[in-house]
């Protein structure tokens, strides 16, 4: 029914199981209160996110290994309390970030940032548990600042990735990421306990294999020199269809055979389908097609259908021919390409309807715009007790703030 990339998925019936998952927690969870959940909301359920920790609180327990929340997909700090009574801490990608996890999530601070700031690094050094740098460069210019006992790694670049889409690739031809295997030959290791290896993005325990192998071959004799191995993020852990045995094997096998700890930082896998983005429709016209106008925004509140791209589910929606009213949905801003997809209802869609697009907890708030002066998302959380809560609501006056 829905694609998550420019290519169609070949497993069509897969699909079709997400989406009738996602609309099955929805109208049980969320449903009986959708009349009093004003629009544009994130809808946040604690009771998907307590199934998303049950998997990866498994996973490090059948291997030791250490699982952290990756800030740069979710950071909303309503959810910290849960999400760090299973995780081990989180990792960051910027001095604020840092401080978000010191001072919300409270347990240990990763920190990796493709070029530190002179201004920012002894704050950094001074919050973090581990360090990662991009580029020997970049080690060498800050080794001597760091305090004692905080574990520094070192980003490698296996120059192999299966992701599709360019802007989601670490590993394209040149890439800014990471050193490459004939930087190791020059260059002292004292000091650097261990590496950070990224390259994977919304995939499976069979791709990590294929790139741990390639990264293997390249860095496999430096191995012995560390204590730890970052596999990054990218791993869709959660995701029904994740080969979960897969990973603890090959886990498993890293850590015995290299005497070291792995470390994954999951973003999107921790809050998979845990979000809704509760929308209505404010207009219907008419260009060839009908077109439904909604109160949020693609380009503003839910970036990655542009990015990726991909089309979005909308829970009791179909696809564009699935049933007789056929829609473009499109946001509410001037942007001209600010368009969700082509959907089908099985009864029309007239103003005030409310329109939710699932699985929205991932890449939307932490890259939320107000574009246009739009509304930002209020925040709702569904409670595991079944009450919903209202987190925050943003005005007029946060909307100033942001324009200096």
């Amino acid at each position: 029914m829905f694609e998550k990339s420019t290519e169609k998925l070949e497993q069509a019936s897969a699909i079709e199981s997400i989406v009738d998952i996602n609309e099955e927690r929805f109208h049980e969870d969320v449903q009986p209160f959708l009349d009093s959940i004003d629009s544009p909301a994130y809808v946040f359920d604690e009771r998907h996110l307590e199934h998303n920790l049950s998997i990866l609180e498994d996973i490090q327990t059948r291997t030791g290994c250490k699982i952290i929340l990756a800030l740069k997909a979710f950071a909303s700090t309503c959810c910290f309390p849960m999400i760090r009574q299973s995780l081990q801490g989180a990792t960051a990608s910027s001095l604020n970030e840092a401080k978000l996890c010191r001072d919300y999530f409270g347990k240990e601070v990763h920190v990796y940032s493709p070029a530190y700031k002179q201004s920012e690094f002894p704050e950094i050094q001074s919050i973090a548990d581990h360090i990662v740098f991009n580029s020997f460069s970049q080690w060498k210019r800050f080794k001597d600042e760091v305090r004692p006992g905080v574990k520094c790694g070192i980003r490698v670049n296996p120059q192999y990735s299966e992701v599709k889409t360019d802007i989601y690739n670490p590993c394209l031809k040149n890439s800014r990421f990471g050193v490459k295997e004939e930087d190791f030959q020059d260059n002292d290791l004292t000091g650097i306990s261990g590496i950070h290896l990224h390259a994977l993005c919304e995939q499976n325990a069979d791709v990590l294999e294929r790139v741990w192998r390639k990264a293997e071959a390249k860095f496999g004799r430096y191995l012995q020199h560390f204590d730890w191995i970052n596999l990054g993020g990218g791993h869709l852990v959660t995701d029904e269809d994740y080969d979960v045995e897969k990973l603890i094997a090959l886990i498993n096998h890293i850590q015995s055979t290299y005497d070291v700890q792995v470390i994954l930082e999951p973003g999107e896998a921790v809050v998979l389908n845990m979000g809704y983005l509760v929308s209505s429709v404010v207009d219907v016209v008419f260009n060839g097609s009908a077109i439904a106008i909604v109160d949020t925004s693609a380009s503003a509140h839910m970036p990655d259908v542009m990015e990726m791209p991909y089309v979005p589910e909308i829970i009791d929606a179909g696809a564009a021919d699935e049933y007789p009213n056929r829609y473009q949905i499109g946001g509410v801003t001037c942007l001209s390409g600010d368009v969700m997809g082509n959907y089908s209802f099985e009864d029309p869609l007239t103003v005030g309807d409310k329109l939710i697009f699932a699985d929205m907890a991932h890449y939307t708030i932490v890259q939320n715009t107000t574009f246009n002066g739009i509304a930002s998302p209020s925040i709702y959380l569904m409670k595991k007790n079944g009450k919903l809560e209202k987190i925050r609501e943003f005005n007029y006056g946060d909307f100033v703030k942001r324009l200096g």
